[in-house]
């Protein structure tokens, strides 16, 4: 299909993009400047503060396992994994909140992650938190 131009004998052999990439331009910018404003909460609210776990240092039982077999319950250091498994049960038995977080180096065996986790939960564990280091942006 051809069409021609009333003021020469050329004939347009494409469209014209340039009007609907505008309009399109427009619209993007539009729907920035409004779409902040759809998040908005209809009234301010006051939150009440909340206590973390990260707050509750002192009930912490630390528990820290290195690639080198070498092991820790809170700053006590083991070499031995049957002594290290006898004091972190005692740790459990005698701690009030029960709250075990694990520090495992990224190297450390699994079977010795597993079995802590077993050894803290049979000791009357009451929750279990792998430490986790957080991703930089």
């Amino acid at each position: 299909m051809s069409f021609k131009t009333d003021d020469s004998d050329e004939t347009i052999n494409s469209i014209n993009i340039t009007p609907l990439v505008d309009v399109c331009l427009v619209l993007v910018i539009i729907f920035m400047v409004t779409a902040p404003l759809l998040s908005e909460p209809a009234f301010k609210v006051d939150l009440p503060k909340a206590r973390t776990q990260e707050g509750e240092e002192k009930e912490k039982i630390t528990v820290s396992l290195a690639s080198s077999d070498k092991y820790a319950v809170n700053e006590q250091v083991f070499t031995d994994k049957k002594k290290f498994y006898s004091a972190l049960e005692r740790t459990v038995k005698d701690s009030a909140s029960k709250l075990v977080v694990i520090k495992a180096d990224r190297e450390a065996g699994y079977g010795v992650l597993t079995d802590t986790m077993r050894c803290a939960k049979e000791a009357g564990a009451a929750g279990i938190n792998i430490a986790t280091a957080q991703k930089k942006k």
